[in-house]
Parts: structure tokens; sequence; C-alpha cells
């Protein structure tokens, strides 16, 4: 998600395709894991098994969800020797997960159990 500067200084209004980019985005880190995956991205590159660590999640789910991830274009991999570590792709995707933990936290407008 990147916002364009129109002519003067309005920003561009998004169209259809921006919708629906948005709402893809949107609707993967809906997932709790995914969410904890980038969440812990945000701060350090990891590899699958250290992902797995401070995620609690298995690492065959973990490994699951990142290729989502990298499919989508969220996160990118490189290889380090025989490990496989995974890195997000922009500062747009860092801060979209800050605001959305920070949405959901104690004392936000929309903070409530589900």
């Amino acid at each position: 998600m990147h916002l364009s500067p129109a002519q003067g200084s309005h920003p561009q209004e998004p169209g259809p395709p921006a919708f629906e980019a948005a709402a893809g985005i949107l609707g993967l880190l809906a997932d709790r894991t995914r969410l904890a995956l980038l969440h812990t991205l945000a701060s350090e590159e990891a590899d699958v098994g250290t992902l797995a660590a401070a995620v609690g999640a298995a690492r065959p789910a973990v490994s699951q969800h990142l290729a989502r991830l990298r499919m989508s274009g969220l996160v990118t991999t490189r290889k380090e020797g025989r490990r496989v570590v995974y890195a997000l792709t922009d500062e747009h995707l860092r801060r979209l997960v800050a605001e959305a933990l920070a949405a959901a936290g104690p004392g936000s407008p929309g903070h409530r159990r589900v």
C-alpha cells in the first residue's frame, strides 16, 4: 500500500485495484499466526525454526504461512548456507503491523476480546 501524491497536494484516490490489493494484504494479516510472524520479522530477519519458536507454532505450519506470505510478496527469502532466512519486504508493512497491533491494544477504541 503506497500513497502517491496526485496533481497538487491531495493524495491520489485509490481505485478498485488498490482496494483489491489492500483487502488481500489485510486478509493475510487477519490470521493470528501470520500476524505474529510479521511482527517478529518486523524486528529481525529469521529462519523457520527461529520463527516457529517465537510464535509458538509447529514448524510445518509456520512454513506454510511463510509460503503464503512469500507468494503474496510480503516477505522475501535469502539463503545463508543451508538456512533460508525470511525478511519483510518494506517499511510500509512494518508500520501496518505495528498500527494493527496498536489499534487492538488496551485503551484503544476498537479494543475488545474476540
